[in-house]
């Protein structure tokens, strides 16, 4: 089984966020930034599926400027077993309909089984990446995850958060791409082996261009 993680890097929640004189954004200039925290629960439930069931492989992919690589070594660090940078220093230009033709191309090319992303970014909040690349992809979509049980290589069950307090579980046809509620699991920290072996792991780059 391929799984792919969808992960942003977006400014930290610490940082010192200025509006730029123009109004239509802000000033990046020597902001910090980590990964979307919604993004890590999905990058651990990949892994706890990955523990669960044999032959599988999880990778992680960003779109982004150079400096995305670093959430990418994290995710590598922490068990994923190969990354994918798309880089795109004009990411602010598109949208999220944009961005998800983008990624959807390299997404098509890997023939992923499962595509797991966070709800949504802690910057932009659109909530619509997972939903635009199912569609894109002509995959089966569940959004407000919060629980999974891989039942065979074509099928998958998932929880899904509903309203007043109630859940759902449905079954559906992989390939599948789902987005993850936040809470849904705890998030492991990258050990000093996982930070030293991911040096060795493989990180592909591509530019827009090259996907056509």
């Amino acid at each position: 089984m391929k799984i792919c993680v969808l992960i942003k890097q977006v400014p930290n929640e610490d940082a010192i966020i200025k509006i730029s004189p123009d109004g239509n954004g802000i000033i990046k200039d020597n902001l910090t930034y980590c990964t979307n925290e919604p993004d890590t629960y999905a990058l651990e439930e990949a892994l706890l599926i990955k523990e669960s069931i044999e032959d599988c492989e999880v990778v992680a992919c960003t779109m982004g400027k150079d400096s995305a690589s670093q959430i990418l070594k994290e995710a590598l660090a922490k068990g994923a077993d190969r990354a994918i940078l798309i880089n795109d220093n004009n990411l602010e230009d598109l949208d999220p309909l944009g961005i998800s033709k983008v990624m959807s191309n390299i997404l098509k090319k890997e023939n992923f089984d499962l595509i797991l992303s966070g709800l949504q970014s802690d910057d932009s909040g659109h909530s619509q990446t997972g939903l635009l690349i199912a569609e894109l992809l002509n995959m089966t979509h569940a959004s407000l995850v919060v629980g999974t049980e891989i039942l065979s290589n074509e099928k998958i069950k998932v929880k899904k958060e509903l309203e007043s307090g109630w859940f759902q579980w449905a079954e559906m046809s992989m390939p599948s791409s789902i987005s993850i509620q936040s809470g849904l699991n705890k998030p492991r920290y990258a050990s000093l082996k996982g930070i030293m072996g991911a040096k060795k792991k493989q990180l592909d780059k591509y530019s827009p261009d090259e996907l056509g």
